[in-house]
């Protein structure tokens, strides 16, 4: 059974960091390319960095480069997204997502929010 479980979501102010991770089990973590995602209110849900199987391959968008950093463990079968100079349009729910062979499969999401 796949799982994906997030956590680290929290309230924050702008110009603050955050660092969330995703915790995995039930398919092949060391081979699978993982991907954060999030989904703002009112908006449909978007891809914001991905990581290739062995953590050597990152892509980011646009909104994020240089801000966010996404990073794996495979020995604890961990993804984490580390977010820094957050802003109030980074408020969204943040998921990890794993694409296995035609089927995505997300975690529950964790709240991020931030505002003065």
């Amino acid at each position: 059974q796949v799982r994906l479980v997030e956590f680290g979501g929290a309230l924050v102010q702008p110009g603050d960091s955050l660092r969330l991770s995703c915790a995995a089990s039930g398919f092949p973590f060391n081979t699978s390319v993982l991907r954060w995602s999030r989904q703002a209110p009112g908006n449909q849900r978007e891809l914001v960095a991905s990581i290739s199987e062995d953590g050597t391959l990152t892509h980011y968008v646009n909104f994020v480069k240089g801000r966010f950093t996404i990073s794996r463990d495979n020995v604890k079968n961990m993804v984490f997204l580390q977010m820094n100079s957050l802003a109030s349009d980074d408020t969204a729910v943040y998921y990890c997502n794993v694409r296995l062979g035609s089927t995505g499969q997300w975690g529950q999401g964790t709240p991020v929010t931030v505002a003065s």
